[in-house]
């Protein structure tokens, strides 16, 4: 899982270039909020991720052009990644929503089986401009939905409707598409965390992702230039084209082990196990805007919702 990383400071001057780069750790349970000023980097992986970030720079990765896909909507939180997001039919009175992994949740990850609706929450999140910069502060009242089961997703309810977020910072949410992606769709992982945006394409889907104790079902699967790391967590998957959310980005294979944390496998309908190095992986969002309906309440009995339920 693409979880939040504990930090430490790495001071490399790269060939020519005299930068400080900021590198990724193992996942952890502890993370460092960019929003705060900390520099998340470890000396794990300084090579790939070096390169990686020295590339990025150079090629205006983190500083996307005009007309591209941007920063705009994305929050970080204090672990993760995340968007603000609307359904299709969301109106703009309605409370806002925040929508980022299952195993992003303050209170620790959902169990295999698990469906969490409806329950408290103060969860603060930072909400980013098209350029990354932070300009507000959203905090939510409500924790609406989230599981790690069959998907890797959870949903927060904001204090806040769209059209104030609109009315106070210039910013629009994200729309949630409610049509499958198609293999070799242009998509661009937006990282809140990080403030960086990768790009690549659905290199196709996985029938079943297993990872340690829980099984997610119809991944997409990036092609290799969507390395992302950890603290990428719960980045929305933006079809590049539409400029919709289709999925949200939750894990990666590192170290090429079989179905362990961190290490997910996919399985086919056969039974038949794949492992895939360096290949990460996102959750499909298409199912949640039937999910949904006035005011943008969850409606888990609606028809055409087919998400996990309690």
């Amino acid at each position: 899982m693409r979880k939040p990383l504990v930090v430490a400071l790495c001071a490399l001057a790269l060939a020519g270039a005299g930068v400080t780069p900021a590198v990724a750790a193992a996942p952890s349970p502890t993370g460092a909020d960019p929003t705060t000023g900390a520099v998340p980097a470890t000396l794990t992986d300084v090579v790939n991720d070096t390169v990686g970030t020295a590339a990025d720079t150079l090629s205006g990765l983190t500083a996307p052009k005009a007309g591209a896909v941007n920063f705009a909507g994305t929050v970080s939180l204090s672990n993760c990644s995340g968007s603000v997001v609307r359904m299709p039919d969301s109106a703009a009175d309605d409370p806002a929503l925040v929508l980022t992994n299952g195993h992003c949740l303050e209170t620790g990850f959902p169990a295999p089986g698990q469906v969490l609706v409806d329950r408290a929450s103060s969860r603060s999140f930072g909400l980013l401009n098209s350029s990354g910069s932070k300009v507000a502060t959203l905090r939510a009242n409500r924790l609406v939905y989230a599981t790690m089961t069959d998907t890797d997703a959870a949903i927060y309810r904001l204090g806040t409707t769209y059209a104030q977020i609109k009315s106070a910072y210039g910013i629009d949410a994200l729309t949630l598409s409610d049509a499958r992606p198609a293999a070799g769709t242009a998509i661009s992982v937006v990282s809140g965390y990080w403030k960086r945006i990768y790009n690549c394409s659905i290199d196709g889907f996985a029938y079943r992702i297993k990872e340690g104790d829980w099984t997610w079902k119809d991944s997409v699967r990036y092609t290799s230039a969507c390395n992302t790391i950890g603290g990428t967590s719960g980045s929305p998957v933006v079809d590049s084209a539409t400029g919709q959310v289709v999925a949200v980005n939750n894990t990666g294979n590192e170290d090429g082990e079989r179905c362990t944390v961190n290490n997910p496998c996919e399985v086919d309908e056969n039974g038949a196990v794949t492992v895939r190095q360096g290949i990460n992986y996102a959750q499909q969002t298409h199912l949640f805007p039937a999910c949904f309906g006035v005011d943008n309440r969850l409606e888990l009995s609606a028809s055409g919702c087919a998400v996990p339920k309690p």
